[in-house]
């Protein structure tokens, strides 16, 4: 593998450093005998000079290693992680800039304190293999993080958007599907073909697929119109952004690149932007805002009028409320479920409020107590008792038993997959956007301002292996972990009482 000259620098740097610690030998001692000016050694051992080869067999012959030795590019154990590091794509291909992250100070990092550095790595790599964390997953982690920094609002992209509008619309008329269809043929050659996911069940799960050597979009024939207006808006955004590295699959995505991750979210929202206009957007969520009374069908209803899924009209909702109205403090998730069945998948999650939320658990059981999960509950019974095929909207407020922090819980549960399949197990899935209760939150939502049965009220927590709630009906785990935090708790009291 060709690495970078920079990368070259570095490990030549840490190289030498590691022999000469080695062999005891001090930056000036090795000044001296290589007859090289200690500034000079400074830089190469920082990453940031490479000596010439006279230089490298005078440093060689200072500290009594050959050539080859000092110039080889593998390191000893300690620093393996910083090599394994510099070699992988990760320096190359992740855009450390977005992260407010120099590459150059990165590099000067690893030279100032490799051991600790190296040990550090370790760390990261030995946690995601603990956790199975694939590259894909690593990526996705990171953008979510990316989009954490910036409160999920890109105002480039939402300027990109008004110009598409401006130019292909009139009177913030809604985009539509044959808009769409017209610009992807006839500005972009992109050709529209379907495939029958009963037919060719492998390909059941993916909304759309574009093969660039034909330029053709294959798109999934079982979609709902929402979803197929969707992925045409997200292809249209690809092709008007100009975003050349991609993935060819949606919604299931292998990434080569984080570039093809970072690509796929500009794209998907350049859709959601041009699909749920800002403007008026705001303007019927100030109509809502304003309400003495919440009314779930309303919201509903709202989602409805923007043609949007539940997914989609959440994901536009996280971008504007900390941008236009100052509501900052929220977290997104979304769980999936087979009807009938006590397991509840958490497939999407982002965090503006860095607060709660069900993040950092694993194989642990989420609060029963949640509206995103006894919506699901409640959805599953209305299928099957009442022939229902709708989406249902339910509101709670949440106060979490340990923080004693209350969140406005809206939860949307609807159908994942239609049941066009008898053999297939019907799948639901509820979305929900959670608002910490501030006095922000209370002076934006006036059916905040005063008690309303229409907003239940309940006590939950994260999960019940921490909660402390012994008799919660709901419970369907023991509390081990928070047992075990109690066991240690009490043991460090007794140690305290040998003093």
């Amino acid at each position: 593998m060709n690495l970078p000259a920079d990368h070259i620098r570095l490990l030549f740097g840490l190289k030498l450093r590691q022999l000469r610690l080695d062999k005891g030998v001090s930056l000036s001692e090795l000044a001296q005998q290589s007859g090289l000016s200690v500034s000079y050694l400074n830089e190469i051992e920082k990453g940031r000079k490479y000596p010439k080869a006279d230089k490298i067999s005078a440093l060689a012959n200072a500290i009594e290693v050959d050539y080859d030795t000092l110039v080889s590019l593998k390191l000893n154990k300690k620093l393996e992680p910083i090599s394994d590091l510099l070699r992988s794509k990760f320096l190359t291909e992740v855009p450390l800039e977005l992260f407010g992250i120099d590459p150059s100070d990165l590099l000067e990092l690893l030279a100032e304190a490799p051991a600790k550095v190296s040990a550090m790595i370790r760390t990261f790599m030995d946690i995601a293999l603990s956790y199975n964390m694939s590259v894909e997953r690593l990526y996705l982690a990171m953008l979510r993080s990316y989009q954490e920094m910036h409160d999920n609002y890109f105002p480039d992209i939402e300027a990109e958007a008004d110009r598409f509008l401006a130019e292909f619309t009139t009177q913030q008329q809604p985009v539509t599907e044959a808009l769409l269809t017209n610009l992807l043929k006839t500005r972009y050659d992109i050709r529209l073909a379907y495939f029958d996911p009963l037919t060719q069940p492998d390909l059941d799960l993916l909304r759309s697929i574009f093969r660039p050597e034909s330029r053709t979009l294959y798109l999934n024939a079982g979609l709902s119109a929402q979803q197929r207006l969707f992925t045409l808006a997200r292809e249209v955004g690809f092709q008007y952004l100009a975003l050349k590295s991609r993935p060819m699959t949606y919604s299931w995505v292998e990434a080569e690149s984080f570039e093809q991750i970072l690509n796929n979210y500009k794209a998907s929202y350049f859709a959601s932007a041009i699909l749920i206009q800002r403007d008026a957007l705001i303007a019927r969520l100030n109509e809502l805002f304003g309400q003495e009374t919440w009314s779930s069908d309303a919201f509903l209803q709202l989602i409805t009028d923007f043609g949007a899924t539940p997914e989609q009209f959440f994901y536009r909702l996280s971008n504007l409320l900390p941008s236009h109205f100052g509501i900052d403090q929220l977290f997104f998730y979304r769980f999936n479920n087979v009807a009938g069945q006590s397991r509840f998948d958490l497939t999407k999650e982002m965090h503006l409020s860095r607060q709660q939320g069900p993040r950092g658990m694993v194989d642990e059981h989420f609060c029963r107590r949640w509206v995103a999960l006894t919506s699901l509950q409640e959805l599953t019974f209305l299928q099957n008792q009442k022939q229902f095929e709708g989406a249902l909207c339910r509101v709670q407020l949440s106060q979490y038993a340990d923080s004693g922090q209350t969140y406005l819980i809206i939860s949307v549960a609807h159908p994942f997959q239609p049941q066009n399949q008898p053999t297939v197990a019907r799948q639901n899935m509820s979305v929900s956007m959670c608002f910490a209760v501030n006095d922000t939150l209370k002076r934006k939502l006036r059916f905040l301002q005063t008690p309303s049965e229409a907003i239940p009220f309940r006590v939950v927590n994260e999960a019940c292996e921490r909660c402390g709630i012994f008799d919660c009906r709901e419970r369907v785990a023991a509390p081990r972990v928070l047992q075990k935090k109690r066991q240690y708790q009490d043991m460090k009291k007794a140690v305290e009482k040998l003093r």
